[in-house]
């Protein structure tokens, strides 16, 4: 599982003109699957996205994690993630898991992050999303399960 999390002073998702998704203060958090991917996969990216200190303290070091500034969650499904442009110009996309495997552990991100008290809110799978953000900072973060393991 690969996540790319990006510090935002605000960020918003739409599909079709609607926005589906916004939030302040907090991480915007593109999130990919590997074909492969269990729920250990889903702990440790979660437990990382939640647990980054990366906010200011009253030092101007980056010392908080998201919990500590009452920051919000932006969930985007990004396959794309999983691109392997090595070979040509076209990416493969074989490695991104199929739907079957993807939108369970998509969804059990957001549910656990809105069981653990963030407001977590999310684009919609498979859908040609339009996302908006300021990042701040600019932060960003990129995760891989599979250099944990």
């Amino acid at each position: 599982m690969r996540a790319v999390v990006q510090r935002v002073s605000r960020a918003s998702v739409s599909v079709d003109g609607q926005v589906l998704g916004q939030i302040k203060n907090g991480f915007l958090v593109l999130l990919g699957i590997y074909k492969e991917d269990k729920e250990k996969d889903l702990d440790y990216i979660y437990k990382k996205v939640t647990g980054l200190r990366v906010f200011e303290d009253e030092n101007d070091q980056m010392n908080l994690s998201l919990a500590d500034v009452g920051g919000q969650i932006l969930v985007v499904s990004q396959f794309t993630l999983y691109g392997d442009a090595r070979k040509g110009r076209r990416p493969s996309f074989i490695d991104a898991a199929r739907p079957e495997l993807a939108i369970p552990l998509y969804e059990a991100f957001i549910k656990r992050a809105q069981e653990d008290g963030f407001h977590c809110q999310s684009g919609e799978f498979g859908a040609h999303m339009e996302v908006e953000l300021v990042n701040d900072g600019p932060v960003t973060i990129l995760l891989d399960s599979f250099k944990n393991f």
